[in-house]
């Protein structure tokens, strides 16, 4: 960060804890030091569940919004990035699940790059809706801590802090929705 963009944002050094908190009393310039923080990677992390990337701006806008709104019901401002990552991969997956085929052909995205048949692609896009549901149908904690897992790389103790477990219980609960994915993706194999 520069000189410049440092005067312009004061709160640009400041905690986690202080920039939220700020920010969950209607602080619009703390909420904006949140967006510029935590908006990069919360598009990578939408971006690893999309299929395309022409949605994953809207997903992170998306999730910003409902952050303004539910932010002074965050009870731990210190966790604000996992608590803006939960909301990120909620919205990404709303998203697959109502990614569904269209009769309308004005609605089907751009072809595909000439080095991905169009088979390969929906296949592909197939695939990944069908993840979509399959995590839509785990039990909440065990689709957090495979998501904070797989497609945030979070660590076992990171799960365990974040959703406020132990790690036994997250490994446990890992291994079921692993289990759960496994059978739901068999064809996909």
């Amino acid at each position: 960060m520069n000189r410049t963009e440092r005067s312009s944002d004061p709160l640009a050094g400041a905690d986690d804890r202080i920039v939220a908190g700020r920010a969950a009393d209607g602080d619009t310039a703390a909420f904006g030091t949140l967006v510029r923080r935590f908006a990069p990677t919360m598009r990578a992390y939408a971006a690893r569940i999309l299929p395309g990337t022409l949605e994953v701006d809207d997903v992170v806008q998306d999730a910003f919004i409902t952050a303004w709104a539910q932010l002074p019901e965050l009870d731990d401002p210190g966790r604000v990035r996992g608590w803006l990552l939960r909301i990120t991969s909620r919205k990404a997956i709303d998203r697959l699940r109502a990614s569904r085929p269209h009769a309308d052909v004005t609605e089907i995205e751009a072809p595909a790059p000439a080095y991905e048949s169009p088979s390969r692609r929906a296949e592909a896009r197939a695939g990944v809706v069908a993840l979509g549901e399959a995590l839509g149908r785990l039990p909440a904690q065990q689709r957090e801590c495979w998501v904070l897992r797989e497609l945030g790389g979070y660590s076992y103790d990171d799960i365990a802090h974040e959703l406020e477990l132990s790690v036994s219980t997250v490994r446990g609960l890992l291994a079921r929705a692993r289990k759960h994915i496994l059978v739901e993706m068999e064809q996909w194999r």
